[in-house]
């Protein structure tokens, strides 16, 4: 005697195929996004933190590959979104594209500021002497502080406002586990308020405070990237029942 499957078992375990896919892209470009921004910081030093740069000897491969990384993480950032959307909107489709939308202007403000450090390296002329020295100096301190402002309000200002919709989503979805996303909400107003903090010169960008108070958005974003990479989804009613 022969036995046939219920003829939607077939096309359940398609469907979870495709969603445990979903959530292990957007896991690996969440990890991608670390991997590839911690390691630029370092590299970056010369550039940021010596205002002759621009007509000394220079360290250009150096400052090249560390605005690669970055590019890289703004591209990871997007892709974050570009993979969640089509399941966190069966939660919330106004909240899923606002987080699209500002995924992108973090991606965007990010390349500004890498545009900018990429516009020292071209500038750059280690034999000028004089009025064009001083010149060259003053437009590239200019070049940097773009590119500090960039990183106020793009890793800053958005990063915590689409913390507060992927957040949200996840939380109120169950896609994993809410201890996650709670961190998330509670890092968005403080990340939130650290960048208008900074914005007013409470204290500085990179001052231990700031630091302290952006600790739960990276480990927001840490976690919930381990999680969807080794664990996937969680069964939850939006997926369960699309």
């Amino acid at each position: 005697m022969t036995s046939t499957l219920p003829p939607t078992t077939a096309p359940s375990t398609k469907k979870h195929g495709l969603y445990r896919t979903t959530a292990l892209i957007a896991g690996g470009l969440y990890l991608l996004t670390f991997a590839s921004s911690i390691p630029a910081v370092p590299l970056l030093d010369p550039v940021l933190n010596n205002a002759n740069y621009i007509i000394s000897s220079g360290a250009d491969n150096r400052v090249l590959f560390a605005c690669l990384l970055d590019f890289t993480n703004a591209l990871a950032a997007i892709g974050t979104a570009v993979a969640l959307f089509p399941v966190v909107k069966r939660q919330n489709e106004s909240l899923a594209l606002g987080f699209v939308t500002t995924r992108l202007f973090e991606a965007a403000v990010i390349v500004i500021g890498i545009v900018s450090l990429l516009s020292i390296v071209t500038l750059r002329q280690p034999g000028a002497t004089g009025a064009e020295a001083d010149s060259l100096v003053v437009a590239g301190q200019s070049l940097v502080a773009v590119r500090d402002w960039t990183m106020l309000l793009g890793p800053g200002f958005m990063a915590a406002m689409n913390a507060l919709m992927i957040g949200t989503l996840m939380y109120k979805s169950g896609l994993v586990p809410r201890i996650i996303p709670t961190v998330g909400l509670i890092g968005a107003p403080l990340l939130l308020a650290s960048s208008i903090a900074t914005l007013f010169g409470v204290f500085g960008q990179f001052s231990p405070v700031a630091m302290i108070l952006v600790a739960p958005i990276f480990f927001w974003e840490l976690s919930l990237g381990v999680w969807l990479v080794v664990k996937g989804f969680k069964p939850a009613p939006i997926i369960e029942h699309a």
